[in-house]
């Protein structure tokens, strides 16, 4: 089963994310895409790994995420994807220049071709970032518009779609 979690910032999602994943009674892998470049990151990350459950498996995959849910995501596993969105915002900024749209584009292919050989339980958790202000520059655009379409193309495909808000969740989708 795949299954998107969205919300905004400090929404709830990641906390909802763990506790599905709780709730089941299989193994838990986490798939964690944001790297500590700073100390805020840094502070974000700690609090993070302190509220998870020490009896997961946590895999950094902070560029790597098609591969890692390929070896991950195995039938009787459940597999966290914490999140989307810094993925998606690592891989443009690691793209040459102006490979914005096309760098985006890929990423998602990659992604959505991944999910269709997982097994077991996915979870992702994403940002919805289509419902603030139009980011002033080209790289804000690009991402927000990439992530725009990720978003769209993970719930096509996903079972279930949850949306949290103030920390509650509204099913969208199963």
């Amino acid at each position: 089963m795949i299954e998107l979690v969205l919300g905004g910032a400090r929404s709830g999602k990641s906390r909802h994310a763990a506790q599905r994943a709780a709730a089941g009674a299989l193994p838990v892998t986490l798939v964690a895409t944001g790297e500590a470049l700073d100390e805020e990151m840094r502070t974000r990350i700690a609090r993070h790994r302190a509220e998870r459950d020490p009896r997961w498996k946590t895999i950094e995959a902070p560029l790597d995420l098609p591969r890692q849910l390929i070896v991950q995501a195995r039938p009787g596993n459940c597999v966290i994807v914490d999140c989307l969105t810094l993925w998606l915002s690592n891989r443009l900024l690691a793209a040459p220049g102006d490979a914005g749209d096309a760098a985006g584009e890929a990423a998602a292919a990659e992604l959505i071709a991944a999910l269709k050989h997982c097994g077991g339980h996915v979870i992702l958790v994403s940002n919805e970032v289509g419902l603030g202000l139009v980011p002033e520059t080209p790289l804000g655009r690009a991402f927000r518009d990439a992530q725009g379409r990720l978003n769209q193309a993970v719930a096509a495909m996903a079972q279930r779609v949850v949306f949290v808000a103030a920390g509650l969740p509204l099913v969208m989708k199963g």
